[in-house]
């Protein structure tokens, strides 16, 4: 799912760099004043009026500040004072996705309709093709009963003048789980028993209603105000994101903060050679069948949603799980942040004791782009620890199948395949490979078409993040034969 540039999304990219300007400048004395500054009176409302923007405005700015806006108790709480409340927290609040109610616009309920470009014609598809006889033709023109329409798209499929369109719920159509869904009221609410974190909904709200606890405040009130190290383990995915070269971005996070920078990729590394002996254990033994992800939205999903395929999907542990424990082995006592493309490494970190927060690229970016530091203008640096095997290809599509693919080499029968995102289509996928049996055996998921490039914490396109990605690939590879 590619999300183009568009207002919420980059209304969300403003209010983090306000909010970390605001910590910088003076902890938060002039937080209050963030919503004003994003919507001034000259400015039309995208509202009903400037104030209920500004309302808007403040429980993203709250969400930025780390805390849920639906569990807010008191309407006159200031910013100021959720800001005070974010120096004084000692550990990040537990990963979640919720609804801003105020700013959800109540869409209407997922269904077919028919346009102005209807010309009544005498084939008539839409109607001979319903199977529930919900279309009728009134003044010349098609209409749909919803009382009767199961909404099976076929009208849709055989209009010759392509005049039934779909009008979906963005949230709940990109939910590959059916974890968000309307109340009595039309405002959706997000199942957090069937959330699997994978940012999709937020992505997709045109009302930028759906956000996320920041981790962003945790982590500059550790590198600015305590003298603790901190550690910063970026992803793979990160190549592309930033201007300038990944060494200048190294730099430029030293310069804002951080004690050292490490490549998960080295972690990447780990994986794939556990993975790849856990793959030919598996086949030796007997086994049909093995799935290869890094990505716990994945995991949650196949927990949760997809049992059926639990028995086949591998043990070996996460690229940022072994990246932290090579950190905490160096220096237990050290702040280890992951940074990186994914929402869902949120909660994958409140399982690992090694993983003390996790930022997102465009958290990074806000950081950054507040405290006056230009990637580009900063002097190269090397990572702490680097890679130049297969681990930097794991951002990619096929690229973690490919990694254990070379391990492997012809020590087993490897068939690798790949599911490019998940879906609800998808998901049926799996279920089915995992009942009836598959051609292949291994099977990498991702949750994110394209890759973890296409993650929801991204700046990049990923069109060009890829290309980057492809380029240090090979880059690595030359220096790793020399």
């Amino acid at each position: 799912m590619l999300i183009p540039k568009n207002n919420a999304n980059q209304m969300r990219t403003r209010i983090l760099i306000k909010i970390a300007e605001s910590y910088l400048e003076n902890k938060f004395k002039d937080a209050d004043r963030i919503p004003l500054e994003l919507r001034p009176k000259e400015q039309q409302p995208s509202r009903c009026c400037i104030y209920k923007d500004r309302a808007v405005l403040k429980y993203r700015c709250m969400a930025s500040l780390g805390f849920s806006p639906e569990e807010e108790t008191d309407e006159l709480t200031t910013l100021r004072e959720y800001g005070e409340k974010a120096l004084e927290r000692t550990k990040p609040e537990p990963a979640q996705l919720c609804v801003i109610d105020v700013a959800c616009s109540a869409c209407i309920k997922s269904q077919y309709m028919v346009t102005n470009a209807c010309r009544g014609c005498f084939a008539r598809p839409c109607q001979m093709n319903c199977p529930k006889e919900a279309i009728s033709f009134v003044n010349g023109r098609a209409h749909i009963d919803p009382d009767k329409c199961v909404s099976c798209g076929k009208c849709h499929e055989v209009c010759p003048y392509h005049s039934i369109i779909r009008i979906p719920v963005p949230c709940e159509e990109a939910c590959p789980v059916g974890a968000i869904t309307k109340d009595e009221f039309g405002k959706e609410h997000i199942d957090h028993e069937k959330c699997i974190s994978c940012g999709k909904c937020l992505q997709s709200c045109p009302f930028g209603a759906i956000v996320e606890r920041s981790q962003m405040i945790d982590v500059l009130k550790l590198m600015h105000d305590t003298d603790k190290k901190v550690v910063a383990m970026l992803a793979p995915a990160v190549v592309g994101q930033f201007p300038g070269e990944i060494t200048q971005l190294v730099s430029a996070l030293k310069k804002a903060g951080f004690d050292d920078v490490i490549e998960v990729a080295v972690g990447a590394d780990i994986t794939t050679q556990k993975e790849a002996a856990e793959f030919i254990e598996k086949m030796q033994s007997g086994e049909k069948l093995m799935t290869t992800s890094c990505c716990p939205a994945y995991y949650r999903a196949a927990q949760v949603h997809v049992p059926e395929i639990k028995p086949f999907v591998s043990h070996t542990k996460t690229p940022m799980y072994y990246t932290a424990e090579l950190v905490k082995q160096q220096d237990p006592s050290c702040v280890a942040v992951f940074v990186g493309p994914c929402l869902a490494k949120r909660a994958e970190a409140e399982y690992d004791p090694n993983v003390d927060y996790v930022l997102t690229f465009e958290e990074m970016g806000a950081i950054l782009v507040a405290s006056g530091i230009n990637v580009d203008e900063c002097e190269p640096e090397q990572f702490g620890v680097m890679s130049y095997a297969q681990g930097r290809q794991f951002p990619l599509t096929g690229g973690v199948a490919g990694a254990v693919v070379s391990l492997v080499g012809d020590k087993a029968d490897i068939r690798p395949e790949k599911i490019d995102g998940l879906s609800r289509e998808n998901i049926k996928l799996l279920k089915r490979y995992a009942t009836k049996g598959c051609e292949n055996n291994l099977l990498e998921v991702m949750c994110c078409e394209g890759g973890c490039i296409s993650g929801p914490g991204c700046i990049a396109l990923p069109k060009k993040a890829a290309r980057s990605v492809e380029a240090y690939v090979a880059k690595g590879e030359d220096l790793s034969k020399k």
